[in-house]
């Protein structure tokens, strides 16, 4: 704190006695077991609190603080220009910090404060009215009194306000690397000792929402606030866009609708819910469905990776369903690719519609004649294979995605 503090240099323009300032240090114990006494009964925070050692730290706490006002007066007249202003304020800083280490808010402190500024007040202008000093000394003195108050209440919430900000950066670590922890999928034990030591409750089941880092605040004022928000890059997955991770709790079952409604309109990608120690798979999905592109996100619905499974299991192991799909169609590699095609889509919805010819006219815009000439031409090429169960569970797999145009000539 530097020497040139309001407090200083009141103290500068105070005259004060020997006389006086010894009778005032004769008092300090008194005054200072008054102070914590009536911040103990006015104080509800500190109600019950304030006993045994802790009594006798805060008394001697208030001890040290009034013999600095003094000596503060006593320096102020003296040839020294030291101050010992600034021990007292790193104690009071020391003590806002002590606060937000236990939870508390500055509000019980700034009372304390304020009833301990009052009874000081009232014990040190008794004493300096009785030893005759005069009304406009004892006005400066209480001047100089409620500034170095001020003094210390700044000090102390700074002090807070420094542990608060700390502390959220330490917090803010912890959680990070939990995150990590849980896309990767570490076993449920070391989960567990990072969440304790993160200060996160555990849920029953963590869902993962991917969208651009610009559209997470608005979505996550409606989500629970024991939400998980990843400020890292995204692992596993190269993205076109920035994207952020959220790990959203106990939205499974009828919560999911919820949770989509709010994912409305924010260009979402939505895993399924997992128990939240598997969380992991949770996240893999959701990356392979925005890798893959399934419906990809527009301004509108999310994509739910729930509504495309199909599509998820059949790009696990795409060389192996390029292979069953060469496999499956063999019979029609020799014919042209327009005819090849217009086969295999004509395969596709027959397989699709349980072969009701109409369905499948309906299906591809064409006449029922035209499906029932194709499936004839297919029933040439493929004989009886067309009703041997293998044979249709290969094709029906091969075909589970439209067939894509041939090129043009």
């Amino acid at each position: 704190m530097s020497d040139q503090s309001g407090t200083t240099r009141r103290a500068a323009r105070l005259e004060l006695d020997e006389r006086v300032a010894t009778r005032l240090r004769d008092r300090l114990p008194v005054v200072a077991e008054r102070t914590v006494s009536a911040i103990t009964a006015e104080v509800p925070a500190y109600s019950g609190t304030l006993t045994g050692t802790m009594r006798d730290k805060i008394e001697n706490a208030v001890r040290l603080a009034l013999g600095t006002f003094l000596q503060l007066l006593e320096k102020a007249q003296s040839a020294d220009p030291s101050t010992p202003l600034t021990p007292a304020l790193e104690a009071a800083y020391a003590l806002g910090s002590g606060e937000a280490r236990s939870g508390r808010s500055m509000d019980a402190l700034l009372a304390a404060y304020r009833v301990g500024a009052r009874v000081a007040w009232r014990e040190v202008s008794t004493t300096t009215v009785r030893s005759g000093l005069a009304a406009e000394t004892v006005a400066e003195f209480a001047e100089l009194m409620f500034a170095y108050i001020d003094e210390l209440s700044a000090a102390s919430v700074a002090g807070h306000a420094d542990e608060l900000a700390s502390a959220g950066r330490v917090r803010r670590r912890y959680l990070e690397r939990l995150i990590q922890q849980l896309l990767a999928g570490e076993p449920e034990e070391i989960l567990r000792r990072s969440a304790e030591r993160a200060d996160w409750p555990p849920p029953k089941t963590l869902t993962v929402v991917l969208l651009p880092r610009s559209n997470v605040r608005a979505v996550l004022a409606p989500l629970s606030p024991h939400t998980l928000e990843s400020g890292e890059d995204l692992p596993g997955v190269e993205l076109a866009e920035e994207m952020a991770v959220l790990l959203v709790p106990d939205m499974h079952g009828r919560c999911r609708t919820q949770l989509i409604r709010i994912l409305h309109g924010h260009r979402a990608v939505l895993g399924p819910a997992r128990p939240w120690s598997r969380v992991g798979a949770s996240y893999e999905r959701a990356t392979r469905a925005l890798g893959l592109g399934l419906g990809q996100p527009q301004a509108e619905a999310p994509i739910d990776t729930e509504q495309h499974l199909a599509e998820l299991v059949l790009s696990m192991d795409p060389e192996g369903l390029a292979d069953l799909r060469a496999q499956a169609l063999q019979p029609l590699a020799t014919l042209p690719p327009a005819t090849a095609h217009r086969l295999v889509e004509t395969l596709r919805s027959w397989l699709l519609h349980q072969g009701r010819r109409d369905d499948v006219a309906a299906d591809l815009f064409v006449h029922p004649q035209t499906v029932r000439y194709r499936m004839g031409k297919l029933r040439e090429l493929y004989g009886d294979r067309l009703h041997d169960p293998a044979t249709v569970l290969a094709l029906t797999l091969a075909l589970a995605m439209p067939p894509a145009a041939p090129e043009p000539d």
